[in-house]
């Protein structure tokens, strides 16, 4: 159990000491999409759900959620943010919705979680505006994309 870091030599849970590593810029970004039909997907890019505004309220559901990840995952630390976006990429050929979440902060642990949770977040906050219309929407490919700074460099997903 030595590589989980979320582990102590027992074997129980427990939140890593971050104490010693160094206050760097650090930036995460995670992707994923939501699939619908194609007359959910119309309604979404046009505005004209009864609801409002599908994707500017997901927008800052996602910025919420990335502001209290630690509220969320058990032994998350909190972390001052200093930067999270969401951006949406609609895709009219496969009637999806592709979002992306950059988190930043200036401090002595990453920002992964807080750019997962924002993601995952704002695709069930679409979701929710929409099932009433459509029960059936599917969210998929949800991942970390790329981590910057810290002590474990640079990752860029496959």
């Amino acid at each position: 159990m030595s590589d989980l870091t979320h582990f102590d030599p027992k074997g129980d849970a427990h939140m890593v000491d971050v104490g010693d590593k160094a206050v760097t810029h650090r930036v995460a970004v995670a992707g994923g999409l939501i699939r619908m039909l194609p007359e959910t997907f119309e309604m979404v890019c046009a505005g004209t759900h009864k609801k409002g505004d599908v994707l500017g309220i997901a927008r800052i559901a996602g910025i919420m959620a990335a502001k209290k990840t630690s509220d969320l995952i058990p032994l998350c630390h909190p972390i001052g943010l200093t930067r999270v976006t969401v951006e949406f990429s609609p895709d009219p050929a496969a009637n999806s919705v592709y979002c992306q979440v950059q988190a930043e902060t200036r401090s002595q642990t990453g920002v992964e979680m807080e750019a997962l949770v924002g993601l995952q977040t704002a695709l069930a906050t679409i979701y929710d505006m929409c099932k009433a219309v459509d029960r059936g929407m599917q969210i998929d490919q949800v991942k970390l994309l790329e981590k910057r700074g810290g002590k474990s460099g640079h990752f860029v997903a496959n």
